[in-house]
């Protein structure tokens, strides 16, 4: 396994992979550049066939192995997205594929997995688990390990995606990439050195696994357990990439996960594009950092587009919440026949749906005479709900907004 490569060998790699994965959009964002105070452009990596853009780096390591070594077969460790990315190119080559994947590893992509081809292994309630694990049976069986990012090869094929991204929009001044293991932004940072030297790249962590921005910053920083992002949950970054980023890479950024959360709300909304949470860490990076890209040219790349469905539904109702759309109320009312009537009309003229109604009569501490009524109400804007909330009041139904 090569340990370096260059902007040659991502040339290369733009070759091999012409007609093997999508040259997917690279499109100007007209409202999210108005909202964000810069010019955004998308790079839909989530339109892959596996909505990834691990299948480049996977298909030009596949492609450079021996006839002997496809033979024997690869195995890859991997939470979700490079598992996909080298079970559909291993099985449109006909190469034996072992995937071993963490327990925890969303069953979204744990199917999708299975359905191309793969024999997928559940193993560790950790990715370190896994990795072990996957790297013993590689060695007993003689097995290629592809690596999701600490590999040239990798790398390289990554890389792709900034090439495609200048040559179909020639005004980018500045590329914001999310980091894992680095091997996407390190492929992006040699391309970008080479075309376009005075482009700035910015490399985008989830706060709860910061490991690359503590070594470029050289200031430790506990990971966490858990995140929305969990493409990008790496402990550690890469031998091969953490000296590129280095060089090239301008900063490492943190996003928060209500950022995250938000910006995946905003794509959805607004470009009525899927993502998941690592995928969005570029558009989170640019809520919080403002001031940094104010009047800039920003490439942003949407690694990846596959999320669970009940997490984006959780997702989409806590933004609702946070945006004045859904709001929980509390009624005090009278406990007399046609009082919840009375309630049910008023809301509806004061503009509100009701989307859940909760009557309470024993967990309260209002007197026998008296009812407690919770209440969820569609509705278009925190503004809104303080007027339902006045006119609620003005009727002689005292109110307040919960939780």
């Amino acid at each position: 396994m090569s340990t370096t490569f260059s902007f040659a060998d991502i040339q290369t790699a733009a070759d091999r992979l012409r007609g093997e994965v999508l040259d997917t959009p690279c499109l100007h964002s007209r409202t999210l550049s108005a909202l964000l105070g810069c010019e955004v452009y998308l790079k839909f990596e989530n339109l892959q066939f596996t909505a990834s853009f691990k299948e480049r780096g996977a298909f030009n390591k596949l492609a450079q192995l021996s006839a002997e070594e496809r033979a024997a077969g690869v195995l890859a460790v991997s939470a979700g997205n490079h598992a996909q990315g080298v079970a559909y190119h291993a099985q449109r080559m006909g190469i034996p594929a072992t995937i071993v994947m963490p327990r925890f590893a969303p069953a979204v992509k744990v199917d999708n997995t299975r359905r191309f081809g793969a024999t997928v292994l559940l193993h560790g309630e950790t990715f370190d688990d896994a990795r072990a694990h996957g790297l013993a049976l590689a060695a007993e069986r003689g097995l290629t390990v592809v690596h999701p990012f600490d590999d040239a090869a990798i790398a390289a094929g990554q890389g792709t995606v900034a090439l495609e991204m200048f040559a179909a929009q020639s005004r980018i001044d500045t590329l914001v990439v999310p980091v894992g293991g680095g091997g996407l932004i390190a492929g992006m940072a040699t391309a970008a050195a080479a075309l376009r030297p005075g482009c700035r790249v910015y490399g985008v962590q989830t706060e709860r696994f910061p490991t690359t921005w503590s070594a470029v910053h050289d200031t430790p920083r506990p990971s966490g357990s858990a995140t929305i992002a969990d493409g990008i949950a790496v402990k550690a970054p890469g031998v091969v990439t953490l000296p590129v980023i280095k060089q090239h890479v301008a900063d490492v950024l943190l996003a928060s996960e209500g950022d995250i959360e938000q910006a995946i709300l905003m794509l959805l909304e607004i470009e009525k594009t899927v993502v998941e949470g690592a995928g969005a860490v570029g558009i989170a990076a640019l809520l919080r950092h403002r001031d940094l890209f104010a009047g800039r040219h920003v490439g942003v790349v949407l690694s990846g587009g596959n999320i669970q469905p009940l997490v984006l539904a959780g997702i989409v109702e806590r933004g609702m919440v946070r945006s004045g759309r859904l709001a929980r109320l509390r009624l005090d009312l009278r406990d007399v026949p046609g009082a919840l009537a009375d309630v049910a009309r008023l809301l509806g003229e004061l503009g509100a749906n009701i989307d859940e109604l909760q009557h309470q009569r024993a967990f309260t501490a209002l007197s026998l005479e008296r009812v407690q009524v919770e209440v969820v109400l569609q509705t278009r804007d925190a503004a809104h709900i303080a007027q339902i909330i006045d006119g609620l009041r003005a009727h002689g139904c005292p109110a307040e907004q919960v939780g």
